[in-house]
């Protein structure tokens, strides 16, 4: 049995991680201060949960005491958000990482995997995209994450803190929020479908993704605590561009809806897409088919609509 320190354990990804390392055994500790993260995404697990800050640096280097691994997922995630509170923005994701590896510090063989973004990565147009590029960030949500990786591998080669950062791209699965202001495609689709409602896409709908599935970045973090330092993408390294997602999200559903192209929205970038090699080479790769993993989303998304009891839980 190990034990693990989560931050942001009760939002999308950190529940996850957090779900599966219980199972497993493990003594969990998830510090999450619930500004975009929910209770109920953990409250069914047999884990130790504190509403706290990770600025709160007292109260970090107490939890993060003699455990194997820090799992550093919160953040401020939000782009738009970034944009209109920068000096929180740095606050939340620079300081509070440094604030994650201070505590690790004074833990020896305590590691480090911090959530990072393909978002590092910025409109360059080459494709796929390449660990070794140049990171053009265009926005303090992705500037922070690229400090926050500066940082780790600052930690390791002056204090010894081993450190893994993972760029994930577009990340998606159950308990992903469909109602937020800032909700990612999968979510908003599968919703929709779910309704029979439009499905409204913003430009021709040929701008690609890289997805990936929940479980699979779990499978990463996982891994990322026993293997590897340094920074790797985590994708699978395919293109599936907005139009075939909807397309096929109506045909998993048998959704009546109707797909609706409104105006591009400014910013958005074109295409995305990983070389994920870097991370495989090391021994991780993906379980899941985009396929696979919608199909399993869907019927979570599905039990949420006809089980008000499971909604309440998830």
């Amino acid at each position: 049995m190990k034990k693990y320190l989560i931050t942001g354990g009760a939002g999308f990804i950190g529940s996850h991680i957090a779900e599966e390392l219980s199972k497993a055994g493990h003594k969990i500790i998830v510090l999450d201060n619930l500004r975009t993260g929910f209770e109920k995404n953990i409250k069914p697990l047999d884990i130790e949960f504190v509403n706290g800050d990770i600025q709160d640096k007292d109260l970090v280097a107490r939890l993060a005491r003699h455990v194997d691994c820090i799992f550093h997922l919160a953040a401020l995630v939000s782009v738009p958000e970034s944009l209109l509170y920068i000096n929180e923005c740095i606050e939340i994701n620079t300081l509070g990482t440094i604030s994650i590896l201070e505590a690790a510090r004074q833990n020896p063989n305590c590691k480090v995997v911090l959530s990072s973004s393909a978002a590092n990565y910025g409109d360059n147009p080459v494709l796929p995209k390449v660990e070794t590029m140049t990171p053009e960030p265009l926005t303090p949500y992705s500037i922070t994450k690229l400090d926050g990786e500066y940082y780790l591998k600052m930690y390791q080669d002056q204090w010894n803190v081993p450190t893994t950062s993972l760029r994930y791209f577009n990340v998606f699965g159950p308990r992903q929020n469909p109602n937020s202001a800032y909700a990612a495609a999968v979510p908003i689709f599968i919703d929709k479908a779910l309704k029979n409602k439009p499905i409204i896409i913003f430009g021709d709908g040929q701008q690609t993704r890289d997805f990936i599935y929940v479980k699979d970045v779990v499978r990463a973090n996982v891994f990322a605590s026993e293997n590897g330092e340094g920074v790797y993408n985590v994708a699978l390294g395919h293109s599936t561009s907005i139009l075939e997602l909807a397309e096929s999200i109506i045909n998993l559903t048998n959704s009546k809806s109707e797909i609706q192209f409104l105006q591009e929205r400014p910013g958005d970038i074109k295409h995305s897409k990983a070389d994920p090699s870097k991370y495989q080479q090391l021994g991780f790769k993906p379980k899941y088919t985009l396929e696979d993993a919608l199909k399993e989303t869907i019927t979570s998304y599905e039990q949420h609509l006809t089980n008000p009891i499971i909604l309440s839980l998830l």
